[in-house]
C-alpha cells in the first residue's frame, strides 16, 4: 500500500513537472536566436526620409527616431552609404489629422485628434536595382487639444514617429521570417 501511495506520488510530481516544462517552452516558441534576414545584410543605411506631406520637419524626426530604433532592436547596425549591405529609403507620403472627440459645448471644436503618418518604405541590396522589399507602414499617436493646433501637433508627432519606426524596423527585421 505504501509503495502504492509512492509510486502515485512520484506520477503525479512528474506529470506536474512536464505541465510546467510545456507551459515554460511554449511561451518561447516565438522567440529567434540570430537574424533572420537574407545571408549578407547585416549593415544598413539609412538617408534622410523624404517628406512629401508639406508638414514641417517630420522626415528629420521619423528618420532619428527609426535609427534609434534600429539600434536598440540591435539586429542591423547601422553606418554610412560606402559600408551598408542594404539601404533602406522612406517617404513620408501621408500626414492627416483625424478629430475623435468633440467639445459638448462648441460642437465644432475637437478635444482629440489622432495624428496618422503613412510612409512608403523600400529596402534595397546595396550594388542591386531591383528592391528586396516594397511596401508602405503607418505610424499614429492620439492627442489632446491643450492650446494652439500648431504647438499641439509638434508635441505629438514624436510618439507618431516612434510608433512609425518601430513598425519599419519590425517590417525589415521580420519580413524573411
Amino acid at each position: 500500500m505504501k509503495k502504492m501511495r509512492a509510486y502515485s506520488k512520484i506520477l503525479a510530481i512528474t506529470c506536474l513537472a512536464a505541465c510546467v516544462i510545456a507551459v515554460i517552452t511554449a511561451g518561447c516558441s516565438g522567440y529567434r536566436l540570430g537574424s533572420t534576414l537574407p545571408p549578407g545584410i547585416e549593415t544598413l543605411y539609412v538617408p534622410t526620409f523624404k517628406n512629401q506631406t508639406g508638414e514641417p520637419n517630420i522626415e528629420t524626426r521619423t528618420t532619428a527616431a527609426a535609427i534609434l530604433e534600429f539600434q536598440r532592436d540591435g539586429t542591423l547596425k547601422i553606418t554610412g552609404e560606402d559600408k551598408a549591405d542594404a539601404v533602406l529609403t522612406v517617404t513620408i507620403s501621408r500626414y492627416t489629422l483625424e478629430p475623435l472627440r468633440f467639445d459638448r459645448n462648441r460642437s465644432k471644436a475637437a478635444k482629440e485628434y489622432r495624428l496618422r503618418l503613412k510612409a512608403d518604405v523600400v529596402l534595397t541590396k546595396r550594388g542591386e536595382e531591383n528592391p528586396m522589399l516594397e511596401t508602405y507602414v503607418k505610424g499614429d499617436t492620439t492627442f489632446e487639444m491643450a492650446g494652439d493646433m500648431s504647438s499641439a501637433k509638434r508635441d505629438a508627432l514624436p510618439e507618431a514617429a516612434r510608433d512609425l519606426a518601430h513598425d519599419i524596423v519590425e517590417l525589415i527585421v521580420e519580413y524573411w521570417e
